[in-house]
């Protein structure tokens, strides 16, 4: 390992090597490119870089399953291993800054660090004791990214069989905090109707505040489009990547918007949003993940107890990949 770690450092891309490492588990580039969220060439690309470097081929192509040459057994194991010691050197980097010793990390998408983070942090906090947390907001593909880099210890995500995050079983586990319904809401009118409800007609579509593209809540009302039992008429009048901004502008009455139903819980207390349609709704897992092989630092050590702690109140599995990226 000591002699291949700097010139991996100056040469190349460490992503190369989680390719690699992803590919040598899978023994599948189809697998391996949806799992490291690239299209299939340039997963390839990148194996055929690390082969450039590498001087020599490390996977046999002739075979299928995909197998690795011995040259690509050796790179696998001094991978594993360097990549291993670079998540600890970070790991103790960021235990020296920022919060400290005892600070957990949490990976969240925006939605949720909005509405399910505070309320179960309250609860977690009466059950469990006082948690000192750090909430990174970012979109579904970049949180876990962050997981698969090891720049956080947790990650907090929705998830669904249609559409489920892509994390190996055998390199990560996960836990069911809860559960979410996303349905369809808007202003009521003067007598407590909705303003415009759904399917809508051809010649009127119900003016639509939509969900940017490569939105997880996006790809969720897609779905649950394609699974209405009639068409359903939207005019896509507005959109943006969060909820939360979703939400402010149906409360204007600029349109319907599908949104988490604990986003909008106090506007359906005071009839400020109604429902445009109660048989469009689908139900979203809330999720915790985390490394089976997280680094033992003193900065993970709390991370450690939370986790052991929710895995013996919600039970332990792991990430199940067909049941996943703001």
């Amino acid at each position: 390992m000591r002699h291949l770690a700097p010139a991996i450092i100056e040469a190349m891309e460490t992503k190369w090597l989680e390719d690699f490492i992803s590919l040598a588990e899978t023994r599948s580039f189809s697998r391996s490119a949806q799992l490291r969220h690239v299209t299939q060439p340039a997963f390839s690309r990148r194996i055929q870089a690390l082969e450039a470097w590498a001087g020599t081929d490390l996977v046999d192509r002739s075979s299928y399953p995909t197998r690795l040459t011995p040259a690509g057994q050796t790179l696998y194991a001094q991978a594993l291993e360097m990549l291993q010691g670079l998540q600890a050197t970070r790991a103790m980097l960021r235990g020296q800054v920022g919060g400290g010793p005892g600070m957990v990390e949490f990976a969240v998408p925006h939605t949720l660090a909005f509405t399910f983070f505070p309320a179960w942090l309250s609860e977690l906090r009466e059950s469990f004791g006082p948690v000192r947390s750090r909430l990174i907001a970012l979109n579904v593909h970049d949180a876990v990214l962050r997981l698969m880099e090891g720049s956080c210890d947790l990650l907090l995500a929705y998830h669904h069989d249609a559409h489920p995050i892509q994390l190996d079983a055998e390199r990560y586990e996960m836990v069911v905090l809860g559960h979410e319904t996303l349905a369809p809401f808007v202003v009521p009118t003067a007598d407590g109707n909705p303003r415009w409800s759904l399917p809508g007609q051809v010649a009127a579509p119900v003016p639509y505040l939509g969900y940017a593209s490569g939105a997880y809540l996006g790809h969720m009302v897609e779905h649950l489009l394609r699974q209405a039992a009639r068409p359903v008429h939207l005019d896509r009048v507005y959109e943006t990547d969060m909820a939360e901004g979703l939400k402010a502008m149906a409360l204007e009455g600029h349109g319907l918007a599908f949104l988490p139903r604990s986003a909008v819980t106090q506007e359906l207390a005071e009839r400020e949003l109604v429902s445009a349609g109660a048989d469009l709704s689908v139900d979203l897992q809330v999720r915790l993940y985390r490394a089976r092989t997280a680094v033992k630092t003193a900065e993970s050590g709390a991370a450690q107890a939370l986790w052991h702690f929710l895995k013996g109140r919600h039970g332990d599995t792991g990430p199940q990949t067909g049941t996943h990226g703001s």
